[in-house]
């Protein structure tokens, strides 16, 4: 893990993620890249007009100083940081620069739904988490540590999703000491047999060439997805759930509907997203 992305708003959720980003890169030696996403429209960026010109400015100004007090933190201290003031305040910005910088991770704060100002609201986080190629780590609270020792990835274990997962899997035993995949038996017609599961898992550890490898697995009964990955992290005492999805393209078969979405807002454990 060579590079972060953290986009803030300079609320206390925006701190939580800074606070949680800078731990990350302390341990794996990573940069910070701090971006702050201002909301200027295109006529007032291009006008050629003093006045509106004069406001561009004032606005960078103040966006600039409210940067320097928001980064003056003493857990930033010996991390690389590079702070980083987007003209507008569209989220599909975050994944544009993740991409040109080639970064590893995205974290993000986030409120879930309880307010409705700032670029943390839920509704906000999710188009992040759709729009973004690389994994985002959604986090909710000052983090109390970054040494996780569980973690619980959700999946079908059907043959799509091996790429998926196994990408998943690289940054996630990076992250943590032990990962489980889960898989969440539903009643009515999703409803497996213990049987027709360890036969599924075999298959998809044998297409996925993960035989030889040491791969936690457990399942869990439960009547929608969402209860099943927040029952089996209380149980286990997970330190983080994580999930894959379709990003833009729509969530994958097994989170249809808006499961991921669901997990991102109501999780009150950090939430780690992939794209499929």
């Amino acid at each position: 893990m060579k590079k972060i992305i953290i986009p803030v708003d300079f609320s206390q959720h925006s701190e939580y993620a800074l606070e949680t980003g800078a731990a990350l890169a302390k341990k794996h030696n990573a940069e910070l890249i701090v971006m702050h996403m201002l909301e200027l429209s295109e006529s007032l960026i291009s006008s050629s007009n003093n006045e509106r010109s004069e406001e561009t400015a004032f606005m960078l100004m103040l966006a600039n100083k409210k940067f320097e007090a928001f980064l003056d933190k003493s857990y930033l201290e010996d991390i690389t940081v590079t702070p980083l003031i987007k003209h507008h305040k569209v989220l599909k910005e975050v994944s544009k620069v993740a991409a040109f910088e080639k970064a590893d991770l995205v974290v993000m704060g986030s409120r879930g739904h309880s307010d409705y100002d700032g670029i943390f609201t839920g509704s906000n986080t999710e188009k992040v988490v759709r729009y973004s190629e690389i994994p985002v780590l959604v986090v909710k609270s000052p983090p109390t540590s970054v040494e996780f020792k569980n973690i619980v990835l959700a999946t079908d274990f059907l043959e799509g999703s091996i790429l998926a997962v196994k990408n998943a899997l690289e940054l996630l035993n990076e992250l943590a000491e032990n990962v489980i995949l889960l898989h969440v038996n539903l009643p009515n017609l999703s409803f497996l047999s213990t049987d027709e599961i360890d036969e599924r898992v075999a298959d998809f550890l044998k297409l996925a060439r993960l035989g030889d490898k040491e791969v936690n697995i457990d399942y869990i009964a439960e009547h929608n997805v969402e209860d099943g990955v927040l029952s089996y992290a209380r149980r286990i005492n997970a330190d983080a759930v994580a999930m894959i999805t379709h990003g833009r393209k729509g969530l994958s078969h097994f989170f249809g509907g808006s499961i991921s979405e669901d997990l991102v807002n109501h999780a009150k454990l950090p939430v780690v997203t992939f794209r499929k």
